[in-house]
C-alpha cells in the first residue's frame, strides 16, 4: 500500500474560503491565503483549492486569487471550478496551480479531458464527479453536474472509466448526500472505483471524526483523503490525523 495523503480543500466563494452542507447553506471558513499557509506548514500533503460557484455564475476561475494561494503554497497544489477549455487550463496552470480539476466541462465535452492529458500530461489533469444515489443505474450510482444541481442520468462508475480512458491522472468523487454531512465518506462508491480504475481515487464528502478517515484508507482504498470543514474548524489537525492513521497500519508520510 503506497502512502494515503492528506488533502484539505479551500472551497472559494468571492474570495473566501467557504464550507456548506449538501453543496449549499455557505459559512466563512477564512482568508484563502492564510489557510494555505497553515495547511503547508501543518503536515498537508496535497492542497485543493474550487471555486465552486464558477461554473453557476458562467465565469473563469479566480486565477488572481490562485496567483496569491501558489504563492505560499509548497506542496502539489489542484484548482478546479470554471475550467472549460484549454486555455482555461492553461491559465490556471501559469497562474501557479500543479494540476487542473474539471466536473461539469470533463463531462459535457468528454473529448476535452483528451485534450488536456495529451496537452499538460494526465498527471496534471483531475477529472472530479459529483454524484448521487440512484438504484435504477447499474453502479447505483449517478452523474451530476453544475455544482452538484443538474442530474444527467449516466452512471458515475461508467464516467469514471472513461475520464480514465482519456486521460485523467486522478478521479475525485464526491457524494452529494455525503458534502459537509460528516456522516463519513461513501465507502461502497470508493471501492466501486478502485475495481474500476487504476489512476488514484480521492475519497471526498462526508469526514466527520478522525475514524471515517481510517474507514476511507483502509475499507474504501482512498489513496488521497480529502476533507474541509474538520480541517478549517480545527476539529482536527492533520498532524493528528496522520498520527492516528500510521497507528493504525496505514502509510503516511511525516
Amino acid at each position: 500500500m503506497n502512502s494515503v495523503k492528506i488533502m484539505p480543500c479551500l472551497d472559494m466563494k468571492d474570495g473566501r474560503v467557504v464550507k456548506g452542507v449538501h453543496f449549499v447553506n455557505l459559512r466563512d471558513a477564512g482568508d484563502p491565503v492564510a489557510c494555505a499557509e497553515a495547511y503547508c506548514a501543518g503536515g498537508a500533503d496535497e492542497l485543493a483549492f474550487l471555486d465552486i460557484t464558477a461554473t453557476l455564475e458562467k465565469r473563469k476561475t479566480m486565477c488572481e486569487v490562485v496567483r496569491r494561494v501558489a504563492a505560499v503554497t509548497t506542496i502539489p497544489f489542484t484548482v478546479g471550478g470554471g475550467i472549460a477549455g484549454v486555455a482555461d487550463a492553461e491559465e490556471v496552470l501559469a497562474a501557479g496551480a500543479d494540476r487542473v480539476s474539471l466536473a461539469s466541462a470533463a463531462f459535457l465535452k468528454p473529448e476535452l479531458v483528451s485534450e488536456l492529458a495529451k496537452r499538460f500530461g494526465p498527471e496534471r489533469l483531475v477529472v472530479a464527479i459529483d454524484v448521487d444515489h440512484n438504484p435504477g443505474l447499474p453502479s447505483g450510482y449517478e452523474v451530476y453536474i453544475a455544482g452538484g444541481t443538474k442530474a444527467t442520468g449516466a452512471d458515475a462508475i461508467t464516467w469514471a472509466r472513461e475520464a480514465e480512458a482519456r486521460g485523467a491522472g486522478i478521479i475525485l468523487p464526491t457524494t452529494k448526500a455525503g458534502d459537509g454531512a460528516k456522516t463519513g465518506y461513501d465507502i461502497p462508491l470508493l471501492r466501486k472505483l478502485k475495481a474500476a480504475v487504476k489512476v488514484p481515487v480521492v475519497a471526498s464528502g462526508g469526514a466527520g471524526k478522525i475514524e471515517h478517515f481510517l474507514e476511507a484508507a483502509r475499507d474504501g482504498g482512498a489513496d488521497i483523503l480529502l476533507a474541509a470543514s474538520v480541517f478549517h474548524f480545527g476539529e482536527i489537525t492533520i498532524r493528528e490525523l496522520k498520527s492516528y492513521l500510521a497507528a493504525n497500519d496505514v502509510p503516511v508520510t511525516v
